[in-house]
């Protein structure tokens, strides 16, 4: 397996749009198109943001995570969040997850940030709890209940 950007491998943009639609489509405002294509169109970055990185496997995309610029509006004052962390289904529980926010830490560290956040809708923390990350609340966004979580960056 190998951690490419998609800013390199535009190849995957509309395979990991699709996936993005399948899971979180329901949370777009107009969820009849595809607002992904677009969106991963604006994060063909990989010394700014926002920024996705991939996991390529023999030439197979089996993962994806980004980190995006104020996510939430409801707090300004958090610029960078992690997002769109998915593992194609057949791949997970094999550390790819843990291997992509590896590398994102290690890319944000480089370029200057100091802390992530992210939110998520296990409400226990899941995943990011075990990887380091900090519970801070649970609030109501887009009428979904979501823990807000951070991680500071140690370089």
């Amino acid at each position: 397996m190998k951690i490419v950007y998609l800013a390199d491998h535009k190849e995957y943009l509309q395979e990991l749009a699709e996936w993005y639609y399948s899971e979180w489509g329901r949370l777009l405002k107009h969820p009849e198109n595809n607002e992904y294509v677009n969106r991963l169109e604006g994060c063909l970055n990989k010394t700014s943001f926002p920024l996705v990185i991939l996991a390529i496997n023999d030439g197979e995309l089996i993962g994806a995570a980004q980190i995006k610029l104020h996510q939430m509006p409801m707090y300004p004052e958090k610029e960078h969040w992690l997002a769109g962390v998915y593992v194609k289904p057949e791949y997970r529980g094999q550390n790819i997850s843990n291997t992509l926010l590896t590398e994102l830490d290690n890319i944000a560290i480089n370029l200057g940030v100091k802390i992530l956040h992210l939110q998520t809708e296990h409400l226990d923390g899941g995943l990011y709890s075990k990887c380091g990350w900090q519970a801070e609340e649970i609030v109501n966004h887009r009428n979904i209940d979501v823990m807000v979580m951070s991680k500071v960056l140690i370089a």
